[in-house]
């Protein structure tokens, strides 16, 4: 060890002995003990935003997961009914996926074209009409998606300056603690430092997670719009094909 080190560690060492001396103790009952009413307030607002964080992760994650095996045994089944020309079947068999984000968009598609598909010719603005029907459909969809990602961003936001305001509650504890008794030692304030440095380690342990999340979710979400674009697409192209062969016939 060099010189140096064993300087900083001598150091760190006096610095708590320091505390010990004075009888301080860093243990979770007696910090508890030491909160004042804004310090309180602050670690229940912490757990409010933490317990919301994993509520909408868990939320979340369980409806991304259903949607995405809904839709991979959608996929093959809608796409071999509309192969075979038979709307009808494919319009029971995205009925029947109502977890499955590319289902509710085919499914609302093929509706507004089925509505139409008795007439003899299928006109162009049908077919916007069926464009519009798929549109929309995305929308609703996606927010669907996004519901409780803007809470998880606002949580991981906030949740370092919610604890950086108890920081500076339990210093100006401190510093007050100090005033009303200047001779006291370090432990008149220990209580009041350690209520600042709580604070502080868990709005950045409530709010690194929340970030974690926020970003993973919000890919996952546009993976399902490109998907969903995707479907949209070929719909459309299906669309045509049909128009073009009722044009034919």
């Amino acid at each position: 060890m060099t010189f140096l080190g064993s300087l900083v560690a001598s150091d760190i060492s006096g610095f708590f002995l320091l505390f010990t001396g004075e009888g301080v103790s860093f243990g979770i009952y007696d910090i508890a003990k030491s909160l004042t009413i804004p310090g309180w307030g602050v670690i229940i607002t912490l757990l409010i935003q933490s317990v919301y964080m994993i509520a909408v992760g868990i939320e979340r994650w369980l409806t991304y997961n259903k949607a995405k095996q809904q839709s991979r045994q959608y996929a093959p089944k809608v796409a071999q009914a509309l192969k075979n020309s038979n709307i009808d079947e494919a319009i029971n068999i995205s009925d029947k996926h109502k977890d499955s984000h590319l289902a509710m968009v085919v499914s609302s598609g093929l509706k507004e074209f089925a509505a139409h598909q008795g007439n003899t010719d299928i006109s162009a603005d049908e077919m916007e009409a069926s464009k519009r029907a798929l549109e929309r459909a995305i929308a609703v969809k996606t927010a669907e998606l996004k519901r409780g990602l803007s809470g998880l961003a606002t949580v991981g936001s906030t949740a370092p300056f919610v604890g950086l305001f108890g920081t500076v509650v339990g210093i100006i504890g401190a510093f007050q603690a100090l005033k009303t008794n200047e001779s006291a030692g370090i432990g008149a304030v220990g209580g009041a430092i350690a209520e600042a440095l709580v604070a502080t380690a868990f709005g950045i342990l409530v709010a690194i997670p929340a970030v974690w999340l926020f970003n993973y979710f919000t890919n996952k979400v546009t993976s399902f719009s490109v998907e969903m674009e995707n479907s949209a697409s070929e719909l459309v192209d299906y669309f045509i094909k049909q128009r073009a062969k009722s044009l034919r016939g």
